[in-house]
């Protein structure tokens, strides 16, 4: 049986390790920073994720799923906080039943290396960045000085991936890799508990739009909300024309005044919690050689927009699975198929994560937005199965992404279809009604 090198033990490459322990490789787990069990996680860098049924399937598979769960809370539709008017529930199913599930990045990447260390077959070495690769060889080298070599290399190293950096460096120009960042970045802040008591409805993911920007809010186990600012990085109103103290007060007193009294420590939390950046990761191919391959974020890093960065990865590794399975564990077939079972799908999830932000952002608010969304509800409920939103089946389905977009697509184009002829009718019949006066 082969011995598997994984690069990063985050969310993807803890979850990677846990499938291919239990398939009977033997796996080398590398990260480059300390065991974050111990050490906890970065100020400002927690980034609440939104679990949904693509990422509770690959853990359901391994038997994770209601262990996670007890970190998570579970978040039935979105409560947006229009400025100067009342706040309003939107419901994310047609029987507001169905939730998304708000849980911490550390406490899922905790409970990942927890399953990992505890499969047979998988070590975790933390502290060793990786600095150099050879994918013919198979040859990995570290920050440290040290080396390993093994059969396959995965690349589970996020965004920034340094094995896709080495991956690039080895193919020179048969390698490309795009990095499209928006003009946007996100800062964290702690809405705390209050009175012991969550301060918001944490039975929504909140939402303050404003139009060029927005804040979401996620509840927390300990009765916290993680919030986040998603602001331009110039401009007026962005990161940067916002320093001192009385300018922060004053521009959320100016739009977000029900957050002030709120989030006690707001000026400290701005001013030091940093600002991360926003962009999407395309590169190809993903693999090379049938030995060495790129994975999640690492290979297709998306804005966060859709909820669904974690989940895409977790897809990954359940699809990268179903290829072994389909080759009888060659990996030289298992690699070039699982990229193709998989490009098609994150092109479709990026461009939907992209396209939700600006939903989120300029239109949860408005009142043709929230008429739309009576509307296909109504159509839901009208054609069970046959009509179904767009949010359903990215959120509540494993359909796969681009299945996603081209049948959305085509609902789409039933519906005007459908309205121009109820237009016509309309027309029609007060063509009628004048004829007849």
């Amino acid at each position: 049986m082969k011995h598997v090198a994984i690069v990063g033990a985050g969310l993807c490459g803890s979850l990677l390790a846990c499938y291919l322990g239990r398939r009977g490789y033997t796996v080398d787990l590398y990260e480059r920073r300390p065991d974050p069990r111990v050490t906890g996680a970065e100020r400002g860098r927690s980034i609440n994720l939104a679990l949904s049924e693509r990422g509770l399937d690959a853990l359901r598979r391994i038997g994770l799923d209601e262990q996670v769960l007890k970190d998570a809370l579970p978040m039935r539709g979105r409560m947006v906080h229009p400025l100067g008017g009342e706040t309003n529930f939107q419901p994310y199913s047609l029987d507001g039943d169905r939730a998304i599930n708000s849980i911490g990045r550390g406490a899922l990447n905790d409970a990942l290396l927890d399953a990992a260390a505890a499969t047979e077959g998988v070590t975790i070495h933390f502290e060793r960045p990786l600095t150099a690769l050879d994918p013919a060889l198979g040859t990995l080298g570290f920050a440290d000085g040290s080396q390993a070599k093994a059969d396959i290399v995965l690349g589970a190293d996020g965004a920034g991936s340094a094995t896709r950096g080495l991956l690039m460096a080895y193919a020179g120009e048969s390698f490309t890799e795009t990095v499209s960042f928006l003009d946007y970045g996100y800062k964290e802040l702690t809405i705390p508990a209050r009175d012991g008591d969550y301060a918001l409805d944490p039975g929504a993911l909140h939402i303050w739009p404003r139009g060029t920007s927005m804040m979401i809010a996620l509840p927390n186990p300990d009765r916290s909300f993680t919030g986040t600012l998603f602001w331009p990085n110039a401009g007026t109103g962005s990161f940067a024309s916002l320093g001192s103290p009385a300018a922060i007060e004053r521009h959320f007193r100016d739009q977000y005044p029900d957050l002030l009294e709120l989030i006690p420590n707001l000026v400290d939390d701005y001013r030091h919690n940093p600002v991360g950046l926003l962009g999407t990761v395309r590169c190809a191919p993903w693999q090379l050689l049938g030995r060495v391959a790129l994975i999640g974020d690492a290979a297709h890093a998306i804005v966060p927009f859709y909820g669904q960065g974690a989940n895409a990865s977790f897809e990954d590794v359940v699809e990268l699975d179903r290829c072994l399975d389909a080759t009888g564990d060659n990996w030289a077939e298992a690699l070039p198929l699982y990229e193709r079972g998989r490009r098609e799908n994150s092109e479709a999830i990026a461009e939907m994560a992209l396209a939700n932000f600006v939903e989120m952002r300029d239109k949860v608010a408005a009142p043709f937005f929230k008429l739309g969304k009576t509307v296909e509800h109504t159509l839901e409920r009208l054609l069970p199965g046959k009509y179904v939103s767009r949010y359903e089946l990215v959120s509540f389905s494993t359909t796969p992404y681009a299945d996603v977009r081209r049948r959305v697509k085509r609902q789409h184009q039933v519906l005007g279809w459908t309205a121009g002829a109820l237009a016509a009718l309309g027309v029609a019949a007060v063509a009628r009604r004048v004829v007849r006066r």
